[in-house]
């Protein structure tokens, strides 16, 4: 075996400072190298989000245009008078009013017979059905009695809980 001599002071010094270089050197190469797996992570990430996004819009059945109401949304007011037995009913206020406002609703003008439908972007006319009123106010069509007839602007109707309400509609239905 060889015999080491001895490091001198100063090379025992410039060998610190070489260590401690290589040390930050592997420092920064972690740090760089952790930015880049984080980035590349993100970005991938990304994609992901704006792929399933678009796959999502792709895929959504579309609704068949006899269906829809409007696609901008829409802001009605047809009136609701109901008589069990003679009897006139106010409508309660605030129907559909909550910690979810539902789009069919009424305010403080409910006893004047006033139902909101205060609409957004597309509207099917499943969503504006007399029934989907009655479903929001946790009622349906027998919750006042039997023998109901029903009128809309002074016609008589039989769709009952599938008339889809339109603007300014008188629908008035009577149990006996």
């Amino acid at each position: 075996m060889e015999e080491q001599t001895p490091l001198t002071k100063k090379e025992r010094k410039e060998l610190r400072r070489q260590e401690k270089i290589e040390v930050k050197e592997t420092a920064i190469q972690t740090r760089q190298t952790k930015k880049i797996v984080c980035w590349v992570g993100w970005s991938i990430f990304g994609i992901a989000v704006i792929a399933g996004f678009v796959w999502l819009v792709a895929s959504a059945p579309k609704t068949p245009e006899g269906e829809t109401l409007s696609r901008n949304g829409f802001h009605w007011h047809p009136e609701l008078t109901i008589y069990v037995k003679g009897e006139k009913q106010e409508l309660p206020p605030n129907i559909g009013i909550g910690a979810v406002h539902q789009p069919i609703h009424t305010h403080d003008d409910s006893n004047q017979g006033i139902v909101h439908m205060e609409f957004q972007g597309l509207v099917r006319k499943e969503n504006a059905t007399l029934g989907q009123f009655l479903k929001n106010w946790d009622k349906d069509i027998l919750s006042f009695g039997a023998n109901t007839k029903m009128t809309v602007n002074g016609e008589e109707s039989t769709e009952y809980e599938n008339y889809v309400m339109r603007d300014k509609d008188k629908i008035e239905l009577r149990f006996d």
